[in-house]
């Protein structure tokens, strides 16, 4: 399946990576020329990895060092620098294609992921600092996290709703989405804000990997993005948002994220090819888009109605995997992997400090 292919029936491919090399070496410009990538997005733990293994952002980080920056606002202006340069990238898809594609994503500090307040305000100061429209702030779909995108799309800033993992947490996200732009509709503003709901399919199968029969592994993941995307091609037909797009709305549109094949027996491109379809988003790290390019059978695009997805569902509740309750569970585990990503990064930023002002020490004493 060549990305173009799939490209072509309507689905965006997004990369879910970015480090400084990736935008200075021309790889970035070579996968959206070569590999049909039309966006990229972010995340506490992608740079994590990129400060740990690799000496590109040293000079950025001694130069935050002589200005007294704290490890937060290094990684935030060092952050905002990359993905500023990243969006500069997409601008041209961006404004080709009305808005709807040529996005980038900063997530907000993952501490504030229970914190409806401070989420609030850190969405709005990071997308003012950005000062690029096709900016995505990420919120993370949690309790306290469906208030504060209401808010966040209410003031204007476009959001890209994070660590979704079932058909119930979309909508809710979704809802908030919805209540945002009637306030703004309401209030006599502009509702044209964007967003993106990203609801996260593989570490559905990673977790249930050793919990079920070999027929049903690496199957769950599909079966809840078909549930998934039913609800949202079923949102779009309503009258309620149809009245929001007679005043100017554009949909939040459904992105599958965590798409990279955890189970090594499966095919490398399992989630690609399981979840074509139109008017989505597949976010996808490199070594998948790489596979991606290797293949050629795009395959059948995923049904409107979801599919034999309840059937499929129903399969895993018999097997004793109850759904509802590991929605919870991953997503209450992906806020926290976040964390601990946020605190590892901070420590990385905090001992390359330390490492990069010991001659300075050392020739001052």
């Amino acid at each position: 399946m060549k990305p173009r292919k799939l490209h072509d029936v309507g689905q965006s491919i997004w990369l879910d990576n970015i480090t400084r090399d990736l935008l200075t070496s021309g790889t970035l410009q070579r996968y959206i020329d070569e590999l049909s990538v039309t966006g990229l997005t972010s995340n506490p733990t992608i740079f994590d990895q990129a400060f740990l293994h690799t000496g590109a952002y040293d000079g950025a980080i001694a130069g935050a060092l002589a200005r007294g920056l704290s490890p937060e606002d290094t990684f935030f202006e060092i952050a905002i620098d990359d993905l500023r340069e990243a969006a500069d990238h997409f601008r041209a898809i961006w404004e080709g294609t009305g808005g709807v594609d040529g996005w980038v994503s900063l997530e907000v500090s993952p501490l504030f992921a229970y914190d409806t307040e401070k989420t609030v305000a850190q969405a709005k100061s990071l997308h003012a600092k950005a000062g690029r429209r096709n900016l995505f702030i990420k919120i993370p779909g949690t309790k306290e996290g469906l208030p504060a995108i209401e808010e966040a799309i209410f003031s204007g800033v476009p959001v890209n709703v994070t660590l979704l993992f079932s058909r119930e947490q979309y909508v809710a996200s979704a809802e908030a989405y919805l209540k945002g732009l009637e306030r703004r509709v309401a209030a006599g503003l502009n509702p044209d804000v964007r967003s993106v709901a990203s609801l996260f399919i593989s570490r559905w199968d990673k977790s249930t990997m050793d919990k079920v029969p070999a027929n049903l592994r690496n199957k769950l993941g599909v079966a809840i993005a078909g549930r998934s995307y039913k609800a949202y091609r079923d949102l779009l037909a309503t009258d309620r948002f149809q009245r929001l797009g007679g005043a100017g709305a554009r949909p939040q549109r459904l992105l599958f994220a965590s798409t990279g094949t955890k189970d090594p027996k499966a095919s490398d491109i399992l989630y690609i090819k399981s979840l074509a379809a139109p008017f989505t988003v597949n976010t996808m790290p490199e070594g998948t888009l790489k596979a991606l390019s290797e293949h050629t059978d795009i395959g059948e695009l995923l049904p409107l109605d979801g599919g034999d997805c309840e059937e499929a569902l129903d399969r895993f509740a018999k097997a004793g995997i109850d759904n509802d309750g590991l929605a919870a569970q991953l997503q209450e585990e992906g806020a926290a992997s976040f964390v601990k990503s946020w605190k590892d990064l901070m420590g990385v930023i905090a001992s390359k400090r330390a490492a990069l002002n010991e001659p300075a020490l050392k020739a001052g004493g």
